[in-house]
This record gives structure tokens, sequence and C-alpha cells, in this order.
């Protein structure tokens, strides 16, 4: 059983950075591949990065390929999101998930475990 729990969310305007954390216990990270997702109002959560236990293999959302990244550290049992040139549009919740599978993947429900998640709202 992991249990995640993200910080970092907060009000930015357009243009802005935010670095979001996603803490885990009860079990190493290493086992799992993360990923982040988001939800806005209204909407599908959707995926936005994912990245497998030893950093080799990540991918993103075209909505936010370069302008994102994903990084992990697993001796501290936690992985980031770091979030450049942020535009109103990626106001949302954002959500970490942990996957046992050893293959990339975007769907939501191949992420068994997830963290309560943590607003991020971009002004313009």
């Amino acid at each position: 059983q992991v249990q995640l729990v993200e910080f970092g969310g907060g009000l930015v305007q357009a243009g802005g950075s935010l670095r979001l954390s996603c803490a885990a216990s009860g079990s190493t990270l290493s086992n799992y591949r993360m990923g982040w997702f988001r939800q806005a109002p209204g909407k599908e959560r959707e995926f936005v990065s994912a990245i497998n236990w030893s950093a080799t293999s990540i991918r993103y959302a075209d909505s936010v390929k370069g302008r994102f990244i994903i990084s992990r550290d697993n001796a501290q049992n936690t992985v980031y999101l770091q979030m450049d040139s942020l535009k109103p549009e990626d106001t949302a919740v954002y959500y970490c998930a942990a996957s046992p599978r050893t293959y990339y993947s975007p769907r939501k429900d191949d992420y068994n475990y997830w963290g309560h998640g943590t607003q991020v709202t971009v002004s313009s």
C-alpha cells in the first residue's frame, strides 16, 4: 500500500512557475512508475507526465511538453513536477499517482494509488 501526498500548489500569474512535490509513504517508490494527472472543473482527469523508477523513460502530454519537467528522488521517496511558463489553461487540481506496471501508460486506470490532489490556479 502506498500513501501519496502532494504539495506545492497555489496561485500564480501566467508565465510564472510552480514546483509540485509528491511524498510517498508505506512503500518505496522505486517499485512504481509515477505519474502526474490533472483535472479542471467540469473536465475529465487527464494525463500530464509519467516517469519510470530509473528516470530513463519519461513522457509528457503534448499540452505541457517543453514547459513541465518531471523528476524523482527514490532515496527521498518523492516525485516532482516543475511547471514553467504556466498558462491559465493549466489551472486544475493536480494529482500524483503510482503504477506497479512495468510499462508506460497515460491511462488513469493503470495507476493504483492516488494522492488527494493540490490546486494550481494560473491567473491571466
